[in-house]
């Protein structure tokens, strides 16, 4: 019995994990979580999994809960994600936080030596010299869920990493991939929230149309398999039925398909290298399929793929810088305060307007990234004034 703690239980990522653990009463327990604001999803939670510890974003909702719920223990705030991450009693880590706000749980989580599994890319993103360095001096494991590294992971057992010739990321382009980049001028965040294959959260299905979604992947995949840049591509795939693939020095490559469900990228990172049975309303047949489509991304159209590119390669503080930036101009967007475009605009003048600096240090990363998030509220703000 694998005993869990799930951060961000009320998001799309949070929902799924519950459900597998649903499936797999025998093999997983739920023994503690978070929801940020969303209590009524806690309420819901706790009336199929009556855990002892809960944490939320705000103290009276903290408070509420308590006088609802006698046995309860509630947290809140960052130091409640803290809190339920740095616990003894539990053994993996499902980290689905969005943003920054994962880093120091997912650190947390490693100092107590518990297993992780990594739905927050942005943990990786602004920090994956320092994650990567606690793991091993942990001697934990560190697991992807993003469904593309999770893909890679899958295609890499039973092979040497030493015969790796690339690492090929789909990406399903979004909600504009049809696009022309003078039709990407107006639209709404209402369009871009319609994204043709996966059901996901707001920011990261808006990073998903900007392709900087694919770009924190890149950068992720970076630092998870420990491969430069230059073996690192993206392919441009409609369906979303191959989720990404290894070539071999001989140039075999093996993808790892499915249907676009993310309780399978979940439950592989909570049982790898086994494989439980999982409940799919709708599994991949791909004789109504038909057909797969591949072609190379535009990076005309789509410059923050190719951003991503750059500040990894740079490496240093910028990768924290982008993630700020893009944070908020994604947010900024939803709330309507600027175009579509205007979030690429924003994102690359942080990148190229930083002065770079190394990441020795946590205290690094929090100042790349209020350097950053200042940056782009200036020009949001800019942006709104005009």
């Amino acid at each position: 019995m694998k005993r869990i703690v799930l951060l961000g239980a009320s998001g799309s990522i949070g929902l799924q994990t519950i459900d597998v653990i649903r499936q797999h009463p025998d093999e997983f327990s739920l023994v503690a979580f978070g929801v940020g604001r969303q209590v009524d999803k806690a309420r819901e939670i706790l009336k199929e999994f009556p855990v002892s510890l809960v944490s939320v974003s705000l103290e009276e909702d903290a408070r509420d809960l308590e006088k609802e719920y006698p046995h309860l223990k509630v947290y809140c705030g960052d130091e409640g994600l803290l809190e339920l991450a740095s616990r003894s009693d539990y053994d993996i880590l499902v980290n689905a936080l969005v943003g920054f706000a994962g880093f120091a749980p997912t650190m947390a989580a490693i100092h107590a030596h518990h297993d992780i599994t990594l739905a927050n890319k942005e943990t990786m993103v602004v920090g994956g010299i320092l994650i990567n360095r606690a793991v091993r001096e942990a001697g934990i494991s560190l697991t992807p869920i993003d469904s593309e590294h999770s893909a890679i992971l899958q295609c890499l057992q039973g092979n040497r990493r030493q015969d790796v010739r690339r690492l090929i990321i789909t990406c399903s382009g979004g909600a504009f991939r049809r696009r022309t980049r003078q039709e990407l001028a107006n639209v709404t965040p209402e369009e871009a929230m319609e994204h043709p294959t996966w059901s996901m959260g707001p920011k990261i299905t808006i990073d998903s149309a900007t392709l900087m979604n694919k770009g924190f992947e890149v950068t992720e995949a970076h630092w998870l398999f420990d491969l430069p840049y230059e073996k690192i591509d993206v392919v441009m795939h409609w369906e979303s039925v191959v989720h990404s693939m290894v070539e071999y020095q001989d140039h075999s490559i093996i993808a790892q398909m499915s249907a676009p469900d993310m309780r399978l990228p979940i439950q592989y990172a909570l049982t790898c290298p086994n494989r439980l049975p999982l409940a799919q309303e709708h599994p991949l047949d791909l004789t109504k399929i038909g057909t797969l489509h591949f072609e190379k991304p535009d990076l005309e159209r789509f410059p923050l793929l190719g951003l991503a590119y750059e500040a990894g390669k740079r490496g240093g503080n910028l990768d924290a810088v982008m993630n700020a930036a893009n944070e908020v101009a994604n947010l900024a967007f939803r709330e309507h305060q600027i175009s579509f475009l205007e979030i690429e605009h924003i994102v690359t003048e942080a990148v190229h307007q930083a002065s770079f600096a190394e990441v020795e240090s946590v205290a690094d990363l929090i100042a790349a990234d209020t350097w950053g998030r200042q940056f782009a509220e200036a020009m949001v703000e800019g942006v709104s004034n005009h």
